[in-house]
């Protein structure tokens, strides 16, 4: 049908006959000359209908102007160079001249133009129409590369790709499950997987020692730009392994795919963070590095001092007092000091302190009255706030603080223009193996209930709860969470020990985990893994900031595919055949 696609036509072809296939991006009458603009995967040429001797020039001009915008064509003509280069694009030095033009399918007046940008709601509603644009083309491309590159480097080093099951059974941590009714078995359910991940734990345990998958994973949680109900991640273990063996795999990995993918070379050496560092430092567990500014502990400054809010946190051990200095931040007015502290709220903040010292060296500060004039310059000195600077100050529980002011950092950072150019990746190592849930009142693994302690007595365990380290790592890159792992419990007490500090019975152990406590007493190697999360790594190689952006048919912030209707009812015998039955919203609190 075609001979070549349009993007690639070049002064190679010169003199050649070709036929093309693709939609009109722009098409311009002048007259005695039509010019269109060809549009297939590969990228635009030009073709120009233009009279010549006899009855077929007249016609082929006659049909170029009827063309419309996003007519589907085929033209069939001549290369040869163009009068007016146009050298932003490969197909710049030549123009085809028709011969004949096809209208293969005409358009009907179209939702929105590719080159306009008519919202979210609307691009997604006409999707296929977003994703024939030039930008979507190019973000797709990106995403394609980028799992092949990963393909075959994992298949060149050994790594097996093995699926695993999508119709598995319901788990008690993370996510909420999307639930699957089990026509064959009433009342029972399947759910789809939140992550490949005990399965791959097995794998090791079946002897097949490097395994990978490209997995689609399933959470009902609440959606935002880097969180989608099913998402795809690159999963990965490995057996007869430790932290550095599976970091310094990895790091290998993501290094040369970087360089293949985009000519962008990483750090010969990736950095390593503890977690407790990187709250300390950054307020967070995934910080951004190109953002030079760090948070700044004041709580032994201000034990004594009369503003209660300082001294309550500073006196509380699981308390913070923390500051943050902005070059320059003197500028903002009372109106965007009080945007700052908003935004701090969202955080959980219940205020935002503030100093600044203007350029001619004066000091606004509605907190210095509660100090003496040695112990305030003490303070300032100690954040390093100088003439034009701006020092907000965050007090409260330890984690509150630590939010709430690692969101200010960023907001700061892109404020004031303070990020830098390039990529940053590092690893956050040495998470706490738990966390309390003040709500359930029991503790809540930081990863997941399979991640290993980095201690090896289950007593010792038991009574450093509060304090334990686990053996998790999480790779970040410009602030964000690339990839996240562990390695893995092999010991099936220590697995036990740890479900009880969960919350987690022998009973309820037993049934929704006992085939993984059954393996674990088999022979059971040293394990640990990864998974990558292939939306975020593709969306940040295709510089978006939502990984909506480089999925093909994703869900809105709500939940909905508002090109298919999804979700949406299912009729009484559907339902009926699956044994389910639909009940009225509220009917539970009646």
């Amino acid at each position: 049908m075609r001979t070549h696609f349009c993007g690639l036509v070049d002064e190679a072809l010169v003199g050649q006959t070709v036929t093309l296939c693709g939609w009109a991006d722009v098409a311009r009458n002048m007259g005695h000359f039509v010019f269109i603009d060809l549009r297939d995967h590969e990228g635009i040429v030009q073709v120009v209908a233009e009279p010549s001797d006899g009855d077929g020039g007249r016609d082929v001009v006659e049909a170029a102007a009827k063309v419309g915008y996003e007519d589907c064509l085929r033209i069939t003509g001549t290369v040869r160079r163009r009068q007016n280069p146009n050298p932003k694009i490969h197909t710049g030095q030549v123009e085809v001249v028709a011969e004949k033009i096809e209208v293969l399918n005409k358009a009907e007046p179209l939702p929105f133009h590719a080159h306009e940008n008519p919202g979210e709601d609307i691009r997604l509603k006409y999707r296929y129409l977003d994703l024939r644009t030039p930008d979507m083309q190019r973000k797709m491309r990106t995403r394609t590369k980028l799992v092949s590159a990963l393909r075959a480097w994992l298949d060149a080093r050994g790594f097996q790709d093995i699926e695993t099951p999508i119709l598995t059974k319901a788990t008690p941590e993370g996510a909420r499950d999307f639930l699957v009714p089990a026509r064959m078995h009433e009342g029972e359910f399947y759910a789809l997987p939140q992550s490949p991940q005990l399965f791959k734990q097995i794998l090791m345990m079946a002897g097949f020692d490097r395994y990978y998958q490209i997995a689609r994973c399933f959470r009902d949680e609440a959606l935002r730009a880097d969180r989608q109900l099913e998402f795809t991640q690159l999963d990965m273990e490995f057996a007869w392994v430790d932290e550095k063996i599976v970091q310094d795999t990895v790091e290998a990995m993501v290094r040369d795919v970087f360089r293949e993918v985009m000519g962008v070379e990483l750090d010969a050496t990736f950095p390593r963070m503890t977690w407790a560092e990187a709250m300390r430092r950054y307020g967070s567990d995934k910080p951004d590095l190109r953002i030079g500014l760090e948070l700044v502990d004041v709580a032994e400054l201000v034990k004594n001092c009369e503003f209660a809010a300082f001294t309550a946190a500073a006196n509380d051990p699981d308390g913070r007092v923390a500051a943050l200095r902005i070059p320059g931040g003197a500028s903002l007015s009372r109106k965007q000091i009080d945007e700052y502290a908003a935004h701090a709220a969202k955080f959980g903040a219940k205020g935002l302190a503030y100093a600044k010292i203007d350029d001619a060296g004066a000091v606004n500060s509605p907190i210095q009255k509660f100090f003496a004039e040695d112990a305030f310059k003490a303070l300032l000195d100690a954040v390093g706030l100088r003439n034009g600077d701006i020092a907000f100050f965050g007090a409260g529980n330890y984690k509150t603080v630590s939010d709430s002011m690692g969101a200010l950092r960023l907001k700061a950072g892109k404020d004031f223009n303070l990020v830098q150019d390039g990529w940053k990746p590092l690893w956050i190592t040495d998470f706490p193996m738990f966390e309390w849930d003040d709500e359930e009142q029991r503790y809540v693994a930081l990863h997941h209930p399979f991640t290993a302690p980095a201690v090896d007595s289950i007593a010792d365990l038991r009574t450093n709860a509060k304090t334990a380290v686990s053996r998790g790592y999480d790779m970040v890159l410009n602030g964000n969470e690339i990839g996240g792992g562990s390695i893995r419990i092999h010991n099936s007490a220590m697995q036990s020990a740890v479900f009880e500090l969960l919350g987690i019975g022998a009973e309820e152990a037993e049934g929704k985990f006992g085939f993984l406590l059954d393996a674990l007493k088999y022979g059971a190697p040293p394990h640990g893994g990864i998974a990558f999360g292939i939306d975020r790594i593709a969306a940040l190689m295709a510089g978006t900031e939502s990984i909506r952006d480089v999925i093909a048919f994703p869900k809105t912030t709500t939940a909905q595919c508002l090109m298919t209707g999804a979700p949406s009812p299912v009729p009484d015998k559907q339902l009926a055949e699956v044994h389910v039955q639909v009940r009225e919203k509220g009917a539970d609190k009646a």
